[in-house]
């Protein structure tokens, strides 16, 4: 299975977890299934994975680890409309919402006090996020827009990276996936000022929605499994039954949501046409808002 990202990236861990339950429901050659190995291929934020996948012989031995909206994401900063023509779509199996957060020792009030005071000051509140068209970052300029504000956004290489600025207070808050911060608030060494989804779930009931205090932003990580575009039928309807058996399965729910996010399964029609919405808005972003120098940079 191809990764778009680094070892200790948390898409790598994430991807490890899922690869654990598929292998046993792949069935033969082997009893009690097949090992599913983990291949990273880090670089252009994911699209140097998707390229090997789109090129990787189509026998259904090579599967790719597919996020979104990262995949829309580099279709537009890459301007390579075609790149999810290479590959087809097997179903997608987790979600993970983008929260806000900020340090316990010294908490903004809110994200609408981040707002606040970014229209009195612009750089009054740095928000750090993963590197530039990452999800966590395409969420903090939805934000920007939404609040008609200049928001202080500050990109560092990695989630991990960004993380760790906010727990030592050297930005004034974060945007990041759930899973990479879920232990942080638990342990209350970071607060959750705001969660980017338009209803409460059951992860952390009490942290403040976004939607609920009038800012109608609801951001999430999705990922799922895809093969070469010319995999035979048979093999990807083999495939999407494993795969959405794992998405089904209660005890990888138990574990998606001790890790922060949700087993929530999508057959490929149904994320083809998430992908095709999240395309549509960020290209509308894109033309304001390029959050990378130069295309394909």
């Amino acid at each position: 299975m191809l990764v778009g990202g680094l070892e200790v990236s948390e898409t790598a861990r994430v991807a490890r977890v899922f690869a654990g339950f598929l292998g046993p429901r792949l069935g033969a050659p082997m009893p009690g299934g097949v090992q599913v190995d983990v291949r990273c291929l880090p670089g252009e934020s994911g699209r140097t994975m998707l390229t090997a996948l789109g090129d990787a012989f189509p026998s259904g031995a090579t599967i790719g680890w597919v996020v979104a909206p990262a995949l829309a994401a580099r279709m537009i900063d890459h301007e390579d409309p075609g790149l999810i023509q290479r590959i087809q779509l097997i179903g997608q199996v987790e979600r993970e919402p983008i929260a806000f957060v900020s340090p316990a020792s010294d908490p903004a009030n809110s994200v609408q006090d981040i707002i606040r005071r970014a229209g009195q000051d612009a750089g009054a509140v740095p928000l750090g996020t993963p590197a530039a068209g990452s999800p966590p970052h395409l969420a903090a300029l939805r934000l920007q827009v939404l609040a008609q504000t200049r928001l202080n956004i500050v990109t560092f290489p990695s989630a991990a990276a960004a993380r760790q600025a906010v727990l030592a207070g050297n930005v004034s808050a974060a945007a990041l996936g759930l899973s990479t911060i879920i232990g942080d608030i638990r342990e209350g060494t970071l607060t959750a000022i705001g969660i980017a989804a338009k209803r409460r779930f059951g992860l952390l009931p009490d942290a403040p929605i976004l939607d609920e205090a009038g800012i109608p932003l609801a951001a999430f990580i999705r990922r799922g499994i895809a093969v070469p575009a010319a995999t035979p039928g048979d093999i990807v309807a083999t495939l999407a039954e494993a795969v959405r058996a794992v998405a089904e399965d209660e005890a990888f729910s138990r574990q998606a949501e001790d890790n922060g996010y949700y087993a929530a399964w999508a057959d490929a029609t149904a994320w083809r046409t998430q992908i095709d919405t999240e395309q549509a808005a960020l290209a509308k972003l894109w033309e304001t808002d390029p959050w990378l120098s130069s295309s394909g940079g």
